[in-house]
């Protein structure tokens, strides 16, 4: 291999999946213009991590980046949180912990209990007793994981920490650490050249 090669080859070795990431979110999720988001606020910009957590490309960086930030967290048992959008950051999450050699499940968390069947919140591997940390791409007024930890308290779940990619500064870390929740952020609004809105 030619020496230049070997250099390129050094320097993308010191690009971490949290850069790569970071990268491909200000590429590619962020939109501007006018926008209401789910808590109906008005922002200037919108930050769609969907569209990057079904995508082959962020899929794992997304895991290994929430896996990295809960890391500290000891004998978590699971991760998931609110349907839709914490569904494929749950399935990021176990995937990349078994190519860890991790065993970690993943969990989701409906909106309402079915009305049929066995009127399940929560589907998945049982998580009464269990260790658990609710993942989210952004949250904005912190609504939709404190939801989710409403449901996993009531089904007898340990409730370790609430766990975002992005954090758009808005006051979700209070309310849910108001509620005796640690909130972990993986991306700050400044980590992608945005500021607070």
């Amino acid at each position: 291999m030619s020496r230049v090669g070997a250099t390129a080859t050094s320097r993308l070795e010191f690009v971490t999946a949290r850069d790569q990431l970071i990268q491909l979110i200000s590429d590619e999720a962020v939109f501007h213009g006018d926008f209401t988001l789910a808590s109906g606020r008005k922002a200037t910009y919108y930050i769609d991590l969907r569209k990057l957590s079904l995508d082959h490309r962020a899929s794992p960086l997304i895991g290994d980046v929430l896996l990295d930030l809960i890391a500290d967290l000891p004998d978590i048992d699971a991760v998931g949180g609110l349907t839709l959008g914490a569904d494929p950051l749950a399935n990021a999450v176990m995937h990349r912990a078994g190519a860890r050699g991790l065993a970690l499940d993943a969990f989701v968390v409906r909106k309402e209990p079915k009305d049929h069947g066995r009127g399940k919140q929560i589907e998945g591997p049982d998580v009464r007793g269990k260790r658990v940390v609710v993942v989210e791409d952004t949250s904005t007024t912190g609504g939709s994981p404190l939801k989710a930890v409403e449901a996993l308290r009531r089904e007898g779940a340990e409730v370790v920490a609430v766990a975002v990619i992005v954090d758009r500064a808005t006051g979700a870390q209070g309310v849910i650490e108001a509620e005796g929740v640690p909130y972990l952020a993986a991306i700050s609004l400044d980590d992608l050249g945005l500021t607070p809105q």
